[in-house]
């Protein structure tokens, strides 16, 4: 587990641009908090100061998808335009301290979803869709965030996914007020907070290997799934499990929106 150690580790050294360093991130009941040490990293800006979404998160290896553009068909932002890029959908939060996420009900969603999304796709160091397999090597994914909205009727928001070569495998799924980690079809796999109150930082992780996927929530172990995949790869932001059909009004003040703090990740 010493890789997954060191993104917590990385994830809250960056919680102390978020939190004072004598603070504990907020947790679910019954979870630790991880203890923040003092870092320049992500700074937070004076107010009407200027920044960028590069600026706050390492963004070299990610692609971004918005909920704009034609259906099936939204809007992709490689990472070399990252940096230029600021939306409705996608932009550094006020202090510079996080990037916002957000995926209207009305959005345009890819090929083979119903429901829209403002998310990072992984790549490769080349720039090539990353597509890790779950029986070799040992992948790793750390991420610092809080669910700020949610769609309004069916108030459904994926914050944090493991997907493989043809559907999600695991996600970290808030409904409400609870917070689950999924298996497969199974959306109920693991409730890990029956009380997420909107605005609370957490860390959430993935680690995979030896076929086997272990998620943790604040720094500690929540679940453990078996599972044989390829085509692998991770995805972070605001994917809404809503829309239009079943969420009212069909607006764009009708939403799901997270913010990111910090996100790292790793592969040996």
């Amino acid at each position: 587990m010493h890789q997954l150690t060191q993104l917590l580790t990385a994830i809250a050294v960056a919680a102390a641009g978020v939190a004072a360093a004598d603070e504990a991130l907020p947790t679910g009941a019954g979870s630790m908090p991880l203890a923040l040490t003092s870092a320049p990293w992500p700074a937070i800006a004076p107010s009407g100061t200027a920044c960028s979404a590069t600026e706050i998160l390492d963004l070299r290896r990610w692609k971004l998808t918005l909920p704009s553009g034609d259906s099936e068909s939204p809007t992709e932002i490689l990472p070399g335009e990252l940096r230029e890029t600021t939306s409705e959908f996608f932009g550094p939060t006020q202090r510079c301290d996080g990037v916002t996420f957000v995926a209207p009900v009305t959005g345009a969603t890819t090929k083979g979803s119903n429901y829209p999304r403002s998310e990072l796709r992984e790549l490769t160091e080349g720039g090539s869709p990353a597509a890790w397999s779950s029986s070799s090597g040992t992948h790793s994914i750390a991420v610092m965030e809080a669910f700020t909205a949610l769609p309004k009727d069916k108030p459904q928001l994926v914050g944090l996914q493991i997907h493989d070569d043809a559907d999600d495998v695991s996600v970290f799924r808030l409904e409400g007020s609870q917070l689950y980690v999924t298996n497969g079809d199974d959306p109920h796999y693991q409730l890990i907070d029956a009380d997420y109150q909107l605005g609370t930082v957490f860390t959430a992780a993935y680690l995979v290997t030896d076929g086997t996927i272990w998620a943790y929530y604040n720094g500690q172990p929540v679940a453990k799934i078996p599972g044989q995949f390829t085509g692998a790869y991770f995805k972070a932001g605001a994917y809404t499990q809503a829309n239009c059909s079943n969420s009212s009004p069909c607006s764009p003040s009708n939403y799901g929106e997270t913010v990111i703090h910090a996100l790292r990740v790793a592969h040996d």
